[in-house]
Parts: structure tokens; sequence; C-alpha cells
């Protein structure tokens, strides 16, 4: 009966978010059995770029050292990635798998080229951060909880998380990145063309439509997140919602 349960969770994942997930499972857990090399893992310069060891980009984004130290920071890392990637695939990105990857795509490759020119070798942290940060931008005036029953805006969660982790001696570099990358994506694409009325500059690549086409038509496409997000805090600005994935309290 639970493989049963597990099954239909995992099933039920999105499908973006369900490759990003597994490969996050996947790739740190062959590196602790020996299976992969971690060495080979991390993002460095000098393999990328004199080497061709091309693959790393991706592993560095993939990979997360998991010992006894920091094996809870990755389970929630793991957390956060599977939560607020849903949110996102099956809510404003719902029915455009293209304009997700697309997404995914500009924080991945911002954190790569700042990732390389600053020697951040793992950037599993500011990729979920930069996701996050997203959806909480998108849904800022929603009341989340965090430990303790502390209770604020989705707007503070990255903020909270920043404090936290300096709080815990870990450093909060990689979510200050995650942060700032999500930042630049979310004011190019949504707050400069919407609340400045800017040009917009940042265009979902046809090719990827071509692969992941529309799987069906809606009134809110790419710049339209303002007004979908000033609906959606109409109806939900005094929900509760638990570590932010907006699971009503019981």
């Amino acid at each position: 009966m639970a493989s049963n349960d597990i099954g239909d969770w995992y099933r039920g994942i999105p499908f973006l978010t369900k490759y990003w997930f597994t490969g996050s499972v996947v790739v740190p857990i062959l590196a602790r059995f020996g299976i992969l090399n971690p060495m080979w893992l991390f993002l460095h310069f000098e393999s990328v770029v004199y080497k061709f060891q091309f693959w790393r980009p991706l592993t560095s984004v993939l990979f997360y050292p998991i010992s006894g130290g920091n094996g809870f920071h990755y389970l929630i890392n793991l957390y956060f990635l599977y939560s607020y990637s849903t949110r996102l695939e099956t809510g404003i990105f719902d029915g455009k798998p293209a304009e997700y990857l697309f997404m995914l795509l500009f924080n991945w490759l911002s954190l790569v080229i700042i990732g390389l020119i600053g020697e951040i070798f793992l950037l599993m942290d500011p990729m979920v951060l930069s996701v996050l940060y997203v959806w909480c931008q998108l849904n800022k005036d929603t009341v989340v909880q965090f430990w303790f029953g502390t209770q604020f805006k989705a707007m503070y969660l990255p903020w909270v998380l920043l404090a936290f982790n300096m709080i815990l001696g870990q450093g909060g570099i990689s979510e200050l990145l995650g942060i700032l990358v999500g930042h630049l994506y979310f004011f190019l694409m949504f707050k400069y063309p919407q609340d400045f009325g800017g040009a917009r500059f940042l265009t979902v690549p046809s090719i990827l439509f071509k692969y992941f086409p529309n799987r069906r038509g809606g009134v809110s496409g790419f710049g339209m997140a303002p007004s979908s997000r000033r609906q959606q805090q109409d109806e939900g600005n005094h929900d509760n919602h638990n570590w932010g994935q907006g699971n009503h309290l019981n």
C-alpha cells in the first residue's frame, strides 16, 4: 500500500518538476555511494572552459554532498524544490511548459555564469531559492508559516531563509545569489513590462514552443502576472499556509 502511495505521488509530480526533482535525488545518492566521483560534479571554470567538461554546469545544480552535517539541509532543499516548483508549474505556468522551462533555463544559465566568474562550485541552493523567490513575488501577500509558528507574508520568506542560514553559520551567499537571480527574472519578465510600462527584455524562444507546446489556451500569458497576482491576493490574502507551501493549517 505504501509503495502504491509513493508511486501515485511521484506520477503526480508535474513534468518539469519531476525531472528536476529526480535528478536532484539520483545524482547526490550516486555520489554518496561512490558510483559518481563528486570531484567531477562541481562547477569549475578551468574544467569547463579548457577541458570541455560541459556536463559540470548541469551536475552542479543537481549535486549536493550528502553527509551527516548537511543531510537535513539537503532534505529541506528537496522539499522547497518540490513544493515551489510544483506550485509554479501548476499555477501561473499551468499548461505552458515552454514558458516555465524558459524560466528554469534563464535562472540556471545566470547562476552558471555567476558561478564560473565567482568560483561558486555548487548551485543547488541558489537555484532552488531563485524559484522560491519567483513564487513568493507572484504570491507576495499570501500568509505563510515558518518554524516556531511565526507567520508573515510570502514576500519575506526568501529573506527569512537567508537570515536563518546566516544565523546557523551556513554563510547565506548561495541564498542571496538565488534571490538576486530570481529577482532579475521576475523584474525583467513581469514587473518592468507591466508595473513600469517598459519593454519586455525576455522572450521565450520559439524552439521551446515547438518541443513544449502549450497544452491549453488561456487569458494569462507572459506579462499577465500582475493582474493574476492581484486576483490571487484578493482571494487568498487571509489564508494561513504551512512553510509557504500553501496547505491550509488544520
